[in-house]
């Protein structure tokens, strides 16, 4: 397919794709204890249906224990020296939140400026649209294999993670596009070609048996509370730069915010100043971050005038992609396990940890990428990098060591993923089917015969 007869077959496929995202929209496919598991299985149920339809001869139910359905389709390649491209999505979305924050209700979607407002919409509906848009445009046979990944349970987590290296024959592929990202700003192409490791641990502090009157026993026996906020004042530096020795740092050299769309897309309230030094890439992408996310204290409304026995707080690292995730999560361990603030010793938990990932970006499916990206846009695509987690990237690259991994999307940075009011733009999802349209017809015609990793 020409690059002309690409626009105008993904032009004309448009209204069609429109209509499909809201239907599959529609359905609030929720797959987090407490939510209505029927609904979870109506968007599989549909996408089987719409895959099918795209010509996808091979679609399959993959039940795991305790996650939702996982939907796995092949198209053969056209020729033995075709090469494979992997297709992963996912159906399930966020819980909406706090409904009274939302314009309009949050499963029904309802038309903005340029696209649609509904819960997960972006993350991760228009995507897996993107997909089935560029199955049409070749009428189920596209000039590469095709395998198709859309899991059901990415929101909450589920053991699927962890599956594709048990099965790597199954995932075996010369390339995978993970549509679950999109551009750093609409309009902007946008290749994410790392994700930060996470780890949490959590801190505790005890130092009386029960809380004692403040006023007998203040100024001598140790405030919990007191003891642990001195201990996570360790965590930065005057700066907020992150102060644990060994936690890797590296200046980021791709494309970033600028600090006004940053302030905006944060919701930094006017006069607060940001936190950090370096670029916005290293304190995002390639440097740590220590976030406490949660505190067990006397709450304000209720205090109590007595010193507090017991205090506990739950932190989140973010680390380097190419830092290995047990030795960021011990690095952070070692320190608050040094730290015995007014002499009182810390007990300190390691919790869940995963990896980072850097993609190798010089093989010909980033060549290809690259192409289409600008194909598609009109402009040379940016390199950026995420500060969220992506488990699943691991499992499959485990499953194909030898597959270039790539991580570009209908989303974008202002799409308001996991918020209220969450959109999509419909020039988004079009440029994204125009990419995935010449990515697979520019991989093709790349491609070296004879040297494929499926």
């Amino acid at each position: 397919m020409k690059p002309e007869d690409t626009v105008a077959t993904v032009d004309d496929l448009m209204d069609t794709l429109r209509a499909d995202l809201e239907w599959l929209t529609t359905i609030p496919s929720i797959a987090f204890p407490g939510f209505p598991a029927e609904a979870v299985f109506a968007a599989h149920d549909l996408l089987v249906e719409l895959l099918r339809g795209a010509g996808v001869p091979t679609v399959e139910r993959l039940d795991l224990p305790n996650t939702a359905p996982v939907i796995y389709g092949e198209i053969p390649p056209p020729s033995p020296d075709a090469p494979t491209v992997l297709l992963y999505g996912h159906y399930d979305v966020q819980p909406p939140g706090d409904q009274r924050l939302w314009k309009s209700p949050p499963f029904e979607p309802t038309p903005i400026e340029g696209g649609l407002r509904a819960r997960g919409i972006a993350d991760d509906k228009s995507n897996v649209i993107a997909h089935l848009g560029m199955l049409r445009a070749y009428g189920g046979r596209p000039p590469v294999g095709i395998k198709i990944v859309i899991e059901g349970q990415e929101e909450y987590g589920s053991t699927f993670d962890d599956y594709p290296p048990t099965d790597p024959e199954r995932f075996a592929c010369d390339a995978m596009v993970i549509a679950d990202l999109g551009n750093l700003r609409p309009g902007t192409p946008t290749l994410t070609t790392a994700l930060r490791g996470a780890s949490e641990v959590i801190v505790e502090v005890r130092t009386l048996e029960e809380p004692r009157h403040s006023g007998e026993f203040g100024g001598a026996a140790p405030d919990a509370l007191v003891v642990l906020l001195k201990a996570l004042a360790t965590l930065h530096d005057v700066h907020g730069d992150v102060a644990v020795e060994g936690l890797r740092r590296a200046e980021w050299s791709g494309t970033t915010y600028t600090e006004e769309e940053f302030r905006e897309l944060a919701g930094v309230l006017d006069g607060v100043p940001l936190v950090g030094s370096g670029g916005l890439g290293e304190r995002l992408w390639s440097g740590p971050a220590i976030t406490v996310i949660g505190l067990d204290a006397p709450g304000v409304e209720h205090a109590a005038s007595a010193v507090v026995p017991y205090a506990r707080a739950k932190l989140n690292l973010r680390f380097h992609p190419r830092q290995d995730p047990k030795e960021a999560q011990a690095k952070l361990v070692d320190h608050l396990r040094s730290l015995k603030p007014f002499g009182v010793p810390l007990t300190v938990t390691p919790g869940d940890t995963g990896p980072g990932y850097e993609a190798a970006t010089s093989g010909p499916a980033y060549r290809a990428a690259r192409a289409a990206l600008k194909e598609a846009w009109g402009e040379e695509a940016s390199s950026v990098a995420t500060g969220g987690s992506i488990p699943l990237v691991n499992g499959l690259a485990k499953a194909a060591p030898g597959a270039e991994v790539l991580l570009f999307g209908a989303q974008d940075s202002m799409c308001n993923l996991h918020a209220p009011n969450e959109r999509v733009l419909f020039s988004e999802l079009r440029n994204t089917v125009v990419a995935m349209c010449a990515f697979v017809r520019e991989y093709a015609a790349d491609f070296p015969t004879g040297d494929g990793a499926a």
